[in-house]
């Protein structure tokens, strides 16, 4: 790839500011190795390439695992809408098929699995395809593929949860889904990407339209712990507190203080988009007069993607955001787009430190130190919004374990019930049953009453949960839920 460069397009890379770092092809970044590029070179038959690269990823270390491994095996409960193709379109596309998988008012279990306990489950906001991973460590994928997001070599549509078969001897500990994209990342901290990539937010380096089976993403630097995903753009977090972005950089989303406009032709606009991962460097703060400060000294420990903004916490408790400021949902009491990462003034340490932070589409939640939630954006699709941070005081003294997210519903695991709220309409994600379908304030879903909740992701018109089945009890009550077959 990279050692057939033609000399001319080196020196015109020089001359070029550094924001277009990738706006050639074959000009590697930065932060790339040359011994990757060379990797890359040697895997070019495609042949050998996947034995190849296992056998070189033997000799790097696994991430150390957290207490109780990757996360807590149990049994995957889901809710919402199964009709893939259908989720967020006025009509479903031509050639699909309009009425397979029918939406899911309550609960259930999804017998396609034969009872195999999950210890991931990951969606997004914007997604209508799912990862989950098994205890036996393999990683499946369902939902809408129409872009090749589930990352199986294909465009088809997969009802059955599907082996990621690029995957395989892998260990996957986390994972995140994009509108139209997937991440994956592995115990070894490498991160894989697929799907749509015409924006480059699979990070492979180019900006080829699809990337249909799941390929490793061009970073070489310390190993990655977590993986995030917007609409149309990628953030991965690594293991020393630096957090890398790519994809579009519209509305400054990045972090890398350009929003990536350029003028093709006087009338023509265009985007620098970035195809390789490439790290935020500034966190400032500015005061209410425009006064900006840079924040030396900030390790990243969480974050999270709405559509089109990010919301982060750092070592210290601070919370920051940028993207897009529409409705509030950067929590700045202001409307302006952000586009370095600012510190949020209302979040401020020791009081009133954030320990977890979640986005929807166009909102935002934060746990602070003392477990009270605040939100801010807009939670519905239309009427009033958050411009700062608000707690939601229907959630006072509850014991907030897990939260997720989706375009305008909320889902949160708390002692041993499940509360959710959203506006309609929905399409049962929020798993009250069919009479009474949405709710615009916090309720708790009785038919999960009882029954403790370890994970829970959204995408944007279902929702999956993993529900511990260590006792008697709680399996018995989990025989009792309905049962979901393709």
């Amino acid at each position: 790839m990279s050692s057939k460069r033609k000399p001319a397009s080196k020196s015109k890379a020089k001359s070029k500011s550094r924001k277009v770092e990738y706006d050639e092809e074959d000009i590697s970044s930065e932060h790339d190795s040359e011994v990757e590029d060379a990797e890359h070179q040697e895997n070019a038959d495609g042949e050998d390439a996947a034995e190849d690269d296992l056998a070189d990823l033997a000799s790097i270390p696994e991430l150390p695992a957290p207490e109780g491994g990757w996360g807590k095996a149990g049994t995957l409960l889901m809710c919402g809408l199964t009709n893939w193709d259908i989720a967020g379109r006025k009509a479903p596309p031509k050639g699909a098929k309009a009425n397979i998988g029918r939406s899911l008012w309550t609960p259930h279990t999804f017998k396609n699995l034969n009872g195999a306990r999950v210890r991931l489950v990951a969606s997004g906001p914007a997604a209508s395809h799912s990862v989950i991973v098994t205890e036996d460590n393999r990683c499946l994928v369902f939902g809408r593929n129409d872009k090749g997001q589930l990352g199986l070599g294909d465009t088809k549509r997969r009802d059955d949860p599907t082996e990621v078969e690029a995957l395989k001897g892998h260990t996957v500990i986390g994972a995140a889904c994009g509108r139209n994209h997937t991440l994956f990342l592995t115990s070894r901290g490498i991160v894989y990407g697929a799907g749509a990539n015409n924006l480059g937010q699979c990070g492979v380096g180019k900006t080829d339209a699809m990337i249909i089976t799941a390929t490793k993403v061009k970073y070489s630097g310390p190993p990655i712990v977590k993986v995030g995903c917007g609409a149309d753009f990628s953030m991965i977090l690594d293991v020393k507190g630096g957090l890398h972005s790519f994809g579009t950089p519209e509305y400054g989303v990045l972090g890398h203080n350009t929003d990536g406009k350029y003028f093709v032709t006087s009338t023509k606009l265009a985007f620098h988009f970035e195809k390789a991962p490439k790290r935020i460097v500034i966190y400032v703060e500015r005061t209410k007069d425009g006064h900006i400060t840079p924040l030396d000294g900030v390790e990243i420990t969480d974050f999270s993607c709405g559509y089109q903004h990010v919301v982060a916490i750092d070592s210290k408790n601070r919370s920051f955001s940028w993207g897009f400021g529409g409705f509030g949902r950067l929590g700045h009491n202001e409307q302006r787009d952000e586009l370095v990462p600012r510190l949020i003034k209302y979040l401020e340490p020791p009081n009133r430190g954030a320990k977890a932070v979640f986005c929807g589409s166009t909102f935002s939640l934060v746990l602070n130190v003392h477990g009270t939630m605040l939100l801010f954006g807009q939670a519905k699709r239309t009427g009033e919004a958050n411009m700062y941070p608000k707690p939601i005081q229907d959630l006072s003294g509850w014991d907030i374990r897990c939260v997720a997210c989706s375009q305008t519903s909320v889902v949160v695991g708390a002692d041993e019930s499940v509360i959710a709220w959203g506006c309609s309409p929905t399409f049962g994600e929020l798993g009250f049953g069919e009479m009474r379908k949405s709710s615009t304030t916090p309720m708790e879903v009785k038919a999960l009453e009882g029954l403790y909740i370890t994970a829970v992701t959204c995408g944007l018109s279902h929702t999956l949960m993993i529900c511990r089945d260590e006792s008697e009890e709680e399996k018995a009550k989990i025989e009792k839920l309905q049962s979901y077959s393709v």
